[in-house]
């Protein structure tokens, strides 16, 4: 299944504590075949707050994940990128 990386920005630095709830939500939410949370990156401020979320999502479409995020509204989007995922040890040589 296709990849995807959806930016969200903070407007307000929260927490991992205030984000918590927010993210509980979207995976209670998410339970489309076509479209589901993988997982998130966070950018920290200095004070540890968090200022944007990079969430990775399988999907079969970007406008499959928006139709999954738009039931989040606390969730703005920035924008939704195609993405591929590759790991350092795909390119060890022994």
């Amino acid at each position: 299944m296709p990849k995807f990386v959806v930016l969200h920005p903070m407007d307000d630095p929260v927490t991992i504590d205030e984000a918590t709830p927010i993210a509980q939500k979207a995976k209670k939410m998410n339970t489309n075949v076509d479209a589901y949370w993988v997982g998130s990156w966070l950018q920290l401020n200095e004070e540890g707050k968090i200022t944007k979320t990079l969430c990775e999502w399988n999907a079969v479409s970007p406008e499959a994940v928006l139709g999954e995020v738009k039931k989040v509204p606390e969730l703005v989007v920035d924008a939704i990128y195609p993405i591929a995922k590759i790991d350092s040890e795909d390119f060890r040589s022994d």
